[in-house]
């Protein structure tokens, strides 16, 4: 999967929003541990995001629970086989 420029885009208002402690990221353990989103209420977030609360929980959950797990499996995957000498 690819990030397009509207996940780039969410990304950095995700992160804005969470530097100044009006969202939090936590982990959710019920069987299988997931990243969520919390303090995702209010009409800040629709109106930061441009988009309903669902839509930015669905955006969260397919880049954080989706991408950057699958980005990481490949990447522990090739490290695992060749080594880390190809980060350079």
């Amino acid at each position: 999967m690819k990030l397009t420029l509207k996940d780039k885009d969410f990304l950095e208002r995700l992160k804005r929003l969470f530097d100044s402690k009006d969202l939090e990221i936590g982990l959710k353990k019920d069987g299988l541990k997931r990243l969520i989103l919390r303090k995702n209420y209010g009409d800040r977030i629709e109106e930061t995001f441009g988009i309903t609360r669902q839509g930015v929980r669905w955006r969260f959950q397919r880049l954080f629970n989706e991408i950057y797990v699958e980005a990481y499996r490949t990447i522990f995957m090739i490290e695992s086989l060749f080594g880390t000498e190809l980060r350079q």
